[in-house]
């Protein structure tokens, strides 16, 4: 359940279309999951 709220979060800016790609929203957690570098330090949780 945690990963489907965890997706449906990453997925808000790309349904309301501020960005074509959940990697190009600025304060979203989704860059630090696909190993890019974010705004914030975030904890991983494995899944």
């Amino acid at each position: 359940m945690f990963r489907q709220k965890l997706d449906y979060i990453h997925s808000n800016p790309v349904r309301r279309g501020y960005v074509d790609d959940p990697a190009h929203w600025r304060y979203s957690s989704y860059r630090n999951y696909i190993g890019k570098p974010g705004l914030l330090e975030v904890e991983i949780i494995d899944f």
